[in-house]
């Protein structure tokens, strides 16, 4: 019983450490598209003028910005390079 207990004590901490590490990187993906999409305003470049810019879906680039997808280092420099930036600007 004593056993059982700590397996499944030990499978709750596991999860709670999970589900941290999945929070933190939603919120890193999320700050990067803020990011993206302020540089981009700033710009006053279009989401459709970006997107054709990038050679990518409008979608993908609303979803980029929003924090909603995972992205390719090579992604992030085609990104850094359409806004002309360095791409320590971005992350």
């Amino acid at each position: 019983m004593l056993f059982i207990r700590f397996y499944l004590n030990l499978k709750f901490h596991q999860a709670i450490i999970y589900d941290r590490i999945m929070l933190n990187k939603n919120e890193i993906l999320i700050k990067i598209g803020l990011k993206i999409r302020r540089l981009r305003e700033s710009k006053n470049v279009s989401i459709q003028d970006f997107a054709d810019k990038l050679d990518m879906e409008y979608n993908n680039v609303i979803r980029i910005e929003k924090g909603r997808t995972n992205f390719t280092v090579g992604t992030l420099v085609k990104i850094a390079n359409a806004l002309e930036v360095d791409l320590k600007e971005i992350i």
